[in-house]
């Protein structure tokens, strides 16, 4: 897929993460997720570190460790975040930026560093929903993009390892790509 059409599909997938995010309430912020032993209030500091660090390596400045710390974070962090990653995204030279991501421990040229961003944002939006009790609708243009990057994922031994950012493929062959993604990053489509 083209860097820009598939910047497209990623500003499209935060906004809808951002919207889910804003139902959250302070009281709703020790909920459980599908994020093993992740509370709410852990999942939306992730997610708002993921931004702020993806909004850094988009800028050429993703070595620098401070732009992915991990702090306490609310829906309106969340948004200035998710605000911050798409502004960044958007800058012209993106396309041809290699971003350089910490957790990877290398570079990686714009179009496969947008789709990591994007298949996190896929399925930490149904991750809050989930949480929330809410329903979560992939829209259908980033259905078939969105399970091919989720195949692409290696499965294995790594994803038993501690801190791996997704747990190991379940089965899941029906005809629903949103089921499909989250079975094959590890997620239970009927958790709840």
């Amino acid at each position: 897929m083209h860097i820009n059409d598939l910047l497209v599909l990623h500003r499209g997938v935060v906004r809808t993460s951002v919207e889910i995010v804003s139902w959250v309430r302070a009281g709703d912020m020790g909920r459980r997720t599908p994020c093993a032993e992740w509370t709410l209030a852990d999942l939306l500091a992730h997610m708002t570190a993921q931004h702020h660090g993806f909004a850094a390596a988009a800028r050429g400045t993703g070595d620098d460790l401070a732009a992915w710390e991990v702090r306490p974070a609310g829906p309106a962090d969340h948004t200035e975040a998710a605000e911050d990653v798409l502004a960044a995204f958007a800058e012209p030279v993106v396309p041809q930026r290699e971003f350089v991501l910490p957790e990877f421990g290398a570079s990686f040229p714009a179009v496969r560093a947008v789709s990591f961003h994007l298949i996190d944002y896929v399925v930490h939006g149904w991750d809050v929903a989930r949480s929330l009790g809410l329903g979560y609708r992939l829209a259908p243009e980033v259905a078939e993009p969105a399970l091919r990057i989720a195949q692409a994922v290696p499965d294995g031994e790594a994803r038993l390892k501690p801190g791996a950012p997704f747990k190991p493929a379940v089965d899941e062959n029906g005809p629903d790509p949103l089921r499909r993604i989250l079975a094959a990053l590890g997620r239970s489509p009927d958790w709840v």
